[in-house]
């Protein structure tokens, strides 16, 4: 069995497109939901019996703040004024600017507060990337 590796967290700062395995402690700031659906037929596979659920979160730590994809049982941990720990967190794309998700290999924790001041005034998910040569190349004036 192979030894366990210890995670290596790391700041909001440093999320890039097309990058996964992101370890991070966070503090939500906001979330919104933007998907509360009941599915017609309770045959689907999904967690809840059907339920969708989505929440967008804006997330940050002491270096900026990014967008959070909350699904379903995620939801109930994204609490405004909570702090967590996200695990296994991967980059997702959308419309062009980066959001963070945690799929079925990731976790969240709900932790102590942190006592870090979150950086509200440098938002990721605010620069527009490009898809040029198979990576993601900022819009923005650097």
């Amino acid at each position: 069995m192979l030894p366990k590796r210890k995670p290596v967290f790391v700041k909001v700062s440093d999320l890039k497109p097309g990058t996964n395995g992101h370890t991070l402690v966070v503090k939500v700031l906001t979330a919104t939901t933007v998907l509360d659906k009941k599915s017609r037929n309770n045959t689907t596979r999904s967690s809840g019996g059907g339920h969708t659920r989505i929440t967008e979160c804006l997330i940050g730590d002491e270096t900026g703040t990014v967008l959070f994809t909350a699904r379903n049982d995620q939801v109930d941990l994204m609490k405004p004024d909570t702090t967590v720990i996200i695990r296994n967190a991967k980059i997702d794309m959308f419309k062009g600017s980066i959001r963070l998700a945690v799929d079925k290999w990731g976790r969240i924790e709900v932790t102590e507060p942190a006592s870090f001041t979150v950086k509200e005034d440098n938002n990721l998910s605010l620069i527009e990337y490009e898809l040029g040569l198979d990576k993601y190349v900022s819009l923005s004036a650097e």
